[in-house]
Order: C-alpha cells, then structure tokens, then sequence
C-alpha cells in the first residue's frame, strides 16, 4: 500500500478406495445364518462373459493411472485478469484498464509522480528509480496488486491500483470481508482534472470490479482525509464514507462501495 494519497482529480494512492481402514476386518464377518446358501463356483470364463469383459488371463495389464498435477483455484490469479476485463462505456469515452510494462510506461508514470499534485500524496516524485521499484515491487509479487494504465479513448490518461484488499496490510485497520478489492487512481493527464473525470471513472471500474470478480461484494478505497477532492470523487462515483482510519503514513477516509447498493448510489 502506497505511503499516502493525492487528489482523485490528481490521485488517490495507497497506501482426495474401498481397502479396509485402520481397525477394520480385512475380511467381512460371515454370515452364520446362511447355512442353506450354496457355493456355486463358477468358471471365470463365465464369469467375465456375464460382466462384458475378457477373461482375467487375457486382460492387458492396466495403464498406469496419469499422475496429476495439482489444479490451482479459479482465482489463482487473485484479481480475475483484470488485464482481460477489456473496455467499458463511459459518459467521458471508451475506458479500459490496461496492465503496466515498465519499459513502456515508466517515462509516462515518472514524469505524472514528479507533478506536484501527485507528488504531495504519493511522495513518489525524484528520480525515475523509485516509480520503477513501487512498480516492480507489485509486478514481481504473487498478483494482490495489478498496476494499470487507465486509457480512455486510445489515451493513457490516469494511473490505477487494484488489489486484493483483504490481503494487504490495510486489512489489518478495517473489518475487511474476504474478496474486498480496493482502488488507488491518480489523474495523470492535468489538463483532464477539475472537471468530474475522477468520479466518473471510479464510478465505471468500481461497475467493472463488480462485474468481473463474481466473488467480490465491496469495493473499497482509502484516501487521505485531507485530500477533500478525492474523498468527494468517491462520493459521487457511489461510495459511501465508512470510516476513518489510522494508517501508518496518513489518517484515510475509508470508502466503501457495496454490491448491494450499487444501482441506488
């Protein structure tokens, strides 16, 4: 979790047989009251005719049954791939999150944490070596995060953090539920800030979220409590303020957008 977080116009950062048991008989009880049964001995060819199957000396030895290798989870990718999630309408344009590549992206990325705006919350600004470690301490962990470019209409414009919530150190400051997904954004592109964008998109990847991790019933977001812009960008993106919290590097605004109330806020 990033160290704090900037203006959502600007950014908003982070922080398994049927052989006998143990104690079991090897062999059945007989039966002491089936005295008037007979022991009919039937040849085996017979046998194997009545059952559909070769006689016993004929049949091939068995194949080896394959050994199997162990099936991870559905969400052994622990976001669903959300590079997969693919484009969504917006009332600002065509949206879609897109996975960051550093070689690609670090200019891009470098250049947007040194604006001082974002810089005063996710203290990222300096050389381009600290955006580049923040990135590649996420894209060589076990997949929680996935930092994502936010291009909308063919242009990189934001900068955005989804994570698994209940799994990051956050968990340990609110009552997460399994499956909580947070949010962190950062409007790169200055000349789009001021004008609602930020609610709007949060408002259509908290919709995306929702829709593409089946498993998920909130989503949730920190903000600095400074940060009054953010915290109203979430508002109108259809969060509610649940909390503040005391993080290590900032006091938060804890924003949570529930399933349940998402087609009435």
């Amino acid at each position: 979790m990033p160290p704090t977080d900037a203006s959502t116009d600007a950014a908003s950062a982070p922080l398994t047989d049927g052989s006998p048991g143990p104690g079991e008989d090897k062999d059945p009880p007989q039966d002491t009251d089936a005295e008037d049964t007979l022991d009919l001995r039937l040849p085996t060819e017979f046998i194997a005719f009545l059952a559909g199957q070769e006689p016993e000396g004929d049949r091939p030895e068995p194949a080896a049954a394959p050994r199997l290798t162990p099936v991870p989870p559905a969400s052994a990718d622990l976001l669903d791939q959300v590079g997969d999630w693919g484009p969504t309408d917006t009332p600002a344009g065509a949206f879609q999150l897109v996975p960051v590549r550093v070689e690609r992206d670090l200019p891009l990325l470098g250049r947007w944490m040194n604006d001082p705006a974002v810089a005063a919350f996710w203290e990222l600004d300096g050389t381009q070596d600290l955006t580049e470690k923040h990135l590649n301490a996420q894209l060589a962990g076990d997949g929680r995060s996935v930092p994502c470019l936010g291009v909308l209409d063919g242009t990189p414009i934001s900068y955005w953090e989804i994570y698994r919530a209940d799994l990051d150190s956050l968990a340990r400051h609110y009552p997460a539920r399994p499956h909580d997904t947070g949010i962190h954004i950062l409007i790169g592109d200055i000349a789009r800030r001021g004008r609602g964008l930020g609610g709007i998109l949060l408002r259509s990847v908290a919709d995306l979220v929702l829709d593409k991790r089946p498993a998920c019933a909130r989503v949730v977001a920190e903000p600095d409590i400074r940060n009054t812009p953010s915290v109203a960008a979430f508002l109108s993106a259809g969060f509610r303020f649940a909390a503040e919290a005391d993080l290590p590097a900032k006091r938060a605004a804890l924003m949570v957008r529930d399933r349940s109330l998402r087609h009435l806020l």
